[in-house]
């Protein structure tokens, strides 16, 4: 030590050097992939883009400095396109809210790392929706838009962009068609229209349900006179006779003062004269 300075042994020098670049070599050296995602290894001096082997999965690693690593996040997730302009088959204007639910596929995310790079969401999916959308919206009427084939459009919106991102290495898991704006005035006749067309249905209900209830009373009024006519077939003047005998009979054994000409009656019923 001189003038109060720390002088280092000339021996320690190279070595603290060396510690030096060795920790800067291996702090560029290693990289750590996060859950959820995958990292593409690109080879600086020897290839390029690794396409043959599986992306590097989660946790840490080991790679040449001179090396590169770009991770991609491989959960489902979400694009909303709002407010999507579309024309109907009779040239109207629609507005269109949709959600996207998509992808990268994990193990080939190395061809999509090369073909289309981490952007891939605005240079594949997001062209891919709009252009399903449009043709498929183009095939119906706004009616059919707002009422009765809405999920039936969302099937094909989901069809058609399939068949174009999932070639190029994206997963296209749903889409959904959240919301669609009409012009006011078509909406509004729309809505008018389907007010009628339900007044309409709830009228013929109150008609089938009136005439069954007639069908009913009519086969129930029927039915009555059937036993009627089948009672008074089966009524004589014996039976009538012998009915009339019980009646008096049990009349007589009443505690209530009367009086009972026998053989009076028609017939040679008893005719019973009860004090008030």
């Amino acid at each position: 030590m001189s003038n109060g300075q720390l002088q280092l042994p000339k021996n320690l020098m190279p070595i603290i050097i060396g510690v030096i670049i060795l920790v800067i070599f291996l702090s560029k050296s290693t990289t750590t992939i996060n859950s959820g995602e995958v990292g593409v290894l690109y080879k600086t001096f020897s290839g390029g883009v690794v396409t043959e082997e599986p992306p590097l999965g989660e946790g840490f690693h080991i790679v040449a400095p001179w090396n590169k690593v770009f991770v991609y996040n491989v959960r489902q997730q979400e694009l909303l396109e709002k407010s999507m302009s579309v024309l109907s088959s009779n040239g109207l204007e629609i507005k269109l809210d949709a959600s996207v639910l998509y992808q990268p596929t994990a193990n080939t995310v190395g061809f999509l790392h090369q073909t289309r790079g981490q952007d891939y969401l605005n240079s594949v999916i997001v062209p891919a929706v709009r252009s399903a959308t449009r043709s498929v919206v183009g095939r119906y009427t706004p009616e059919q838009l707002y009422s009765t084939k809405r999920d039936a459009i969302q099937a094909e919106i989901y069809e058609e962009t399939k068949k174009i991102v999932e070639p190029q290495y994206i997963q296209l898991n749903a889409i959904l068609v959240r919301d669609v704006t009409l012009p006011p005035t078509i909406k509004t006749a729309i809505e008018s229209k389907l007010k009628q067309e339900q007044e309409s249905l709830e009228y013929e209900f109150r008609l089938v349900t009136a005439a069954k209830e007639a069908e009913k009373q009519i086969i129930e009024a029927k039915g009555k006179a059937d036993a009627n006519r089948i009672l008074s077939a089966s009524l004589n003047d014996q039976i009538l006779r012998d009915k009339g005998i019980e009646a008096t009979i049990k009349l007589s054994e009443s505690p209530n003062s009367k009086v009972i000409v026998i053989g009076g009656g028609k017939g040679g019923l008893p005719i019973i004269l009860g004090n008030q």
